[in-house]
């Protein structure tokens, strides 16, 4: 099923089959159920999916990435977080800082929780995941490199595009993931080519802080990655979720 955020009068909250969002009474992280009113998906104005308490990321999560990057293949996760200040909805724009010379794209599958999960098991960590979505985590790379750790460089306004809904019914192990740049592909890979799979990594970040309701985590961006300018469009495509297309302003 997909879930949506959307703006009409009011912050409100859907359903969408096919064309049509059924609107729920509230949340659906809340348990929101249909309230019986329908209304056409091209009437309404898609949001960000949900609002998280934090964004955890993980860091050179496919190999060909952390080559790319002149980069050792790490041993275990690489955690960061973004600030909530980040997160762009779908067709929103993507502020270009001043300081920076070199803003890139890194196009990731997103796991959004559906349950407190603390100290969670490898084993057990699927029962703790809502569904997934689409993310690009923008990063002023040049910031990046020159800090030497990564809080400034991911942490921009409107650098976490996120949507364009949560899919709940997915396997998130065999995924092919694209990114368009002006209609380019720039990166495609395959979830298959994870270094840890989304189980580990929920595991691995539980035994740090527990996750909420509603929290998400990037999974990593495959090789590819490069830098967008003022006026592009760029597509973030993931297999059986969907596109979250947004500008460069």
């Amino acid at each position: 099923m997909r879930y949506i955020r959307f703006q009409r009068e009011t912050e409100q909250f859907g359903l969408v089959e096919g064309d049509i969002v059924k609107v729920l009474d509230k949340d659906f992280l809340a348990g929101g159920r249909a309230t019986g009113e329908q209304i056409p998906l091209s009437e309404v104005k898609l949001l960000a999916p949900c609002k998280p308490a934090k964004v955890v990321c993980v860091g050179l999560n496919y190999s060909d990435h952390a080559k790319e990057m002149n980069l050792a293949v790490p041993e275990e996760p690489i955690i960061f977080l973004k600030p909530t200040t980040a997160i762009l909805q779908p067709e929103g724009y993507i502020a270009y800082p001043n300081i920076s010379r070199q803003v890139d794209f890194e196009a990731e599958l997103a796991i959004v929780i559906g349950r407190h999960a603390h100290n969670v098991s490898e084993k057990d960590a699927a029962d703790f995941i809502f569904g997934y979505t689409c993310a690009n985590d923008v990063t002023a790379r040049d910031l990046q490199l020159k800090d030497g750790q990564w809080t400034r460089g991911k942490s921009f306004d409107t650098f976490l595009p996120l949507g364009p809904w949560i899919e709940t019914e997915l396997n998130p192990g065999n995924l092919e993931i694209k990114l368009y740049l002006n209609k380019e592909v720039k990166q495609h890979s395959n979830t298959k080519n994870f270094i840890f799979p989304v189980n580990f990594m929920i595991s691995f970040i539980s035994e740090v802080m527990t996750l909420e309701p509603g929290d998400v985590i990037l999974t990593g961006t495959p090789h590819g990655v490069g830098p967008m300018k003022s006026g592009d469009e760029v597509v973030v495509w993931i297999e059986n979720i969907g596109e979250l297309k947004n500008f460069v302003g």
